[in-house]
């Protein structure tokens, strides 16, 4: 028998997101094979790319819990075999579950395996050296699929990929954002929404369609016209079926070429009826889930402490977009909430209403310890919060267009002073406020605590005690470490949120503020009969206007499940009670779907995470999830016409063919027509790939970039939608003839040559960077230590300092020595003889 097997890509890409925070979509995209771009156009074969001819998404919506099926019909018009790609960017907490391609006529479906099996798989594949292609695209906050498979002359091919998620309500309504990019106008392109719930519709509604990387308000030139059809009062259809023309139109209004198609995402919103006695219980086939959004609640008054960045990075256009944004924030305060605003940057500064400045915060570390400055806090004395009258409003405004203070980055100063205020507000008014820390930084500590990881374990200790403070991280920046703020919140009664700088920066903090401005109940805590098993969280330390908290969990014979919901309101503890109903469709796979996540969102926090692992594996495995601990394989022949995997022994999987869908990538590669075929797919988790708390790389990849490195290195934007083709040879390379003569002999590293376009970029966790040739940088500035000694050196193209390759043996070395020459991969070279020639 025949085959290879084609592997998928699954790619988290860094710091991009669409639309608004918690973002889903797709994207559909189709380039030629690497052979047909060398084949030069000619009139009897002219170069036509595989076209979609028919593309159609539905998702259907019960319980909360989207299934979406995208279904993309490609067809090839050339007389020789050419490469498509589909590509599907998902929404970052959805899972994979289905996958598979029909090729004249057979179907050949996707399955799960263990991450690391399939990566053992791959590892041993890959030195075999394989041509590489790269497909680039842009979405915030995502995680992108991506498989390429051969089509034959005047043939068609058929994908389909189903995903699941559960939808966040937010704001007061659910929303279900599907991304459309095929890269062309498809002359069957449509949109199916059915939504299907226990309790009634409140609304159904689809706004202006979106570009996908900005927040705008609606636009009727970009309203879709949507057919909403009530079906009864529980249930609705959504359809969207754009022409060709009005294809045209959507795209020439969302800023892209015409030609191009429609490029941008369709939104469908929606909520249901809200009971005030406690939310909605479903329970069938021995699994239940609790829905919580009670109605009719005053908010608690809160006590929000602000702590903003003011470090050198936040320099230029990020301080001003921070400036407008806090304007905009503190109108939304209410006369009844206090709050405190803090600033740091070497050090900590405390807003004073009475002088209208800033209090400095000077930490003496001869005596006073970071993580023990309660003594030395209570001393100076710092200011009072004060109300949100519109007096103080107003004063705050004023104090906050001040852009001083511009330094290192001293987090902990910041959260420690900010904790510290909390603390003293509830000693004096105990249980009056709701506590929060809205902390937004745009990059790495280096001052104080410069570990994420110690930062995390103070900040923590620091925040106990019977009335803890939920703290909420908003990075700001491509340099932000992500991971490390995700878990500080997820530590602290909080969670982050990455602000894009983009022109919508002050907007997504806007919106970010809306989410978490109305606390309702504070300490909710739900408790079920004796009998029920495997139920997910069952504590919350807050809930928010116009949010919802769901519990699910395994139950026996008795429908009657819940006891009670018990919290804290304006009025003291209450009680609530829930209605309870069977739902008309399964709730199995949304319990599975919430246990994994939460099993998975522990794992991230947990020091021994062998066990949570195994848990997360075993139920990945038998619901077919794709998640970090899983991936995905599909078989498909090396010639479409002749092979029969009708009958592929699993257990004979070997290095030619498999390879691992991860939750995180960079470039994968794949062979030409006729050879086998591979995808690369490396695991990173948030923040800068790769990096755990406190800069310490989780991944050998990506490990010995300095913080100060990450946080201040250019990251140019990369090409939208663009492919880029090179090829990998297994042989080492000679220099170009741009080299001094002296290193024309040098060789490549082998690491470098993996991973290098024909355009002579690499992709790294900076983004894409160029090699350059000698001359393309002329300023040199001093970095602190050569690959070859501990003595200062100039940072240099990489090309341009080939006695230090002997020492970069791989990727992980070469970052330790890494320096940023603008859009240029540099390093840290031993300086040079300036009376010898210039390599």
């Amino acid at each position: 028998m025949k085959c290879v097997f084609l592997t998928l890509l699954f790619i988290c890409e860094l710091a991009l997101s669409i639309g608004t925070t918690d973002i889903n979509g797709l994207v559909v995209s189709t380039t030629e094979s690497m052979k047909d771009k060398e084949n030069r156009e000619t009139e009897d074969n002219p170069r036509v790319n595989p076209q979609i001819y028919s593309m159609q998404i539905e998702s259907n919506v019960s319980n909360r819990y989207a299934t979406t099926l995208i279904t993309s019909k490609v067809r090839n018009l050339k007389q020789n075999a050419a490469e498509t790609t589909f590509s599907v960017i998902l929404p970052e907490n959805a899972f994979i579950s289905e996958f598979e391609m029909e090729i004249n006529g057979k179907v050949y479906k996707a399955y799960v395996k263990e991450k690391e099996e399939a990566k053992k798989i791959y590892q041993q594949a890959v030195s075999s050296g394989q041509s590489a292609a790269h497909v680039e695209l842009s979405a915030r906050d995502s995680k992108t699929f991506t498989v390429s498979v051969n089509i034959e002359p005047e043939s068609k091919t058929i994908f389909r990929l189903t995903y699941e998620e559960l939808l966040q309500r937010q704001i007061g309504m659910y929303e279900l954002i599907i991304n459309i990019h095929p890269g062309q106008t498809v002359d069957d392109l449509g949109v199916q929404v059915n939504i299907n719930e226990t309790k009634p519709l409140t609304f159904v509604k689809t706004p202006s369609l979106r570009t996908g990387n900005e927040i705008r308000k609606n636009d009727d030139k970009l309203d879709p016209s949507a057919k909403i059809k009530t079906i009864n009062s529980t249930s609705a259809v959504v359809k969207f079926n754009p022409d060709v023309s009005e294809q045209k139109m959507f795209a020439q209004h969302l800023g892209s070429e015409k030609e191009n198609g429609l490029a941008g995402q369709f939104v469908v919103q929606y909520d249901v009826e809200r009971d005030p006695a406690g939310g909605e219980v479903l329970v069938r086939d021995g699994y239940f889930v609790h829905f919580f959004a009670p109605s009719d609640l005053k908010p608690l008054q809160k006590h929000v402490v602000f702590v903003l960045d003011h470090s050198g990075s936040m320099g230029g256009n990020k301080i001003y977009q921070l400036i407008e944004a806090m304007q905009n924030i503190l109108s939304e305060l209410k006369p009844n909430d206090i709050f405190h605003i803090i600033r740091f940057a070497d050090e900590a500064s405390v807003w004073n209403i009475t002088e209208n400045t800033f209090s400095q915060v000077e930490i003496h570390t001869r005596t006073a310890t970071y993580g023990q400055l309660e003594p030395y806090l209570r001393e100076i004395k710092l200011p009072e919060a004060v109300m949100g009258t519109k007096e103080n409003i107003e004063k705050a405004k004023d104090i906050i267009k001040d852009k001083s203070n511009m330094g290192l980055t001293n987090i902990i100063a910041g959260l420690e002073t900010g904790l510290f205020l909390i603390k003293r507000t509830q000693e004096n008014l105990p249980n009056k406020y709701q506590p929060m820390i809205i902390f937004l930084t745009d990059g790495l500590p280096n001052v104080g605590m410069s570990s994420g990881e110690h930062i995390t374990r103070t900040v923590t200790k620091l925040n106990s005690g019977s009335k803890r403070s939920s703290i909420f991280s908003l990075s700001f920046g491509a340099g932000a470490d992500k991971d490390f703020l995700r878990k500080l919140s997820s530590q602290n009664l909080g969670f982050s949120r990455h602000i894009y700088e983009a022109a919508d920066a002050s907007l997504q903090l806007q919106d970010f503020y809306k989410q978490i401005s109305s606390p309702l109940l504070s300490d909710i805590n739900f408790k079920y009969v004796d009998g029920v098993s495997d139920v997910t969280k069952t504590h919350y330390p807050i809930l928010f206007n116009g949010s919802e908290l769901i519990v699910a969990g395994r139950t026996s014979n008795n429908p009657d499940v819940l006891l009670t919901v018990t919290s804290i309101c304006t009025t003291g503890r209450i009680q609530f009670n829930a209605s309870r109903s069977e739902p008309v469709t399964s709730i199995e796979r949304l319990w599975a779907y919430l246990t994994v996540r939460q099993i998975l969102k522990e794992r991230e926090t947990t020091e021994n995470k062998t066990e949570l692992t195994k848990k997360a594996l075993d139920l990945a495995l038998k619901y077919s999830f794709v998640t970090p601990v899983s991936s995905l394989v599909v078989v498909k022949p090396n010639r479409t016409d002749s092979a029969d995997t009708e009958n592929v022994d699993e257990s004979k999987l070997d290095s030619q063919g498999s390879l691992m869908l991860g939750s995180r990538a960079v470039p994968h590669y794949m062979g030409p027509s006729g050879t086998n075929s591979l995808l690369y797919a490396r695991s990173y988790f948030g923040g800068i790939p790769g990096m755990s708390m406190g800069g310490v790389a989780a991944d050998p990849y990506y490990s010995g970039l300095t913080g100060r490195h990450r946080a201040e290195a250019y990251y140019p934007p990369p090409p939208r939608f663009q492919p880029y083709v090179t090829s990998t040879r297994r042989s080492p390379v000679k220099f170009r003839t741009t080299l001094s003569p002296s290193s024309e002999n040098s060789t490549v590293p082998q690491w470098l040559e993996q991973i290098k376009m024909k355009n002579e970029n690499i992709t790294t966790p900076l983004g894409m960077l160029k090699l350059g040739q000698s001359g393309d940088v002329t300023v040199h500035p001093e970095c602190s230590k050569t690959p070859l000694n501990d003595n200062t050196g100039e940072c240099t193209l990489l090309y341009d300092c080939p006695e230090v390759f002997s020492v970069l043996t791989d990727i992980n070395i070469y970052f330790k020595y890494f320096c940023p020459l603008n859009e240029f991969a540099g390093v840290c070279c031993p300086k040079k003889n300036k009376s010898s020639p210039v390599p």
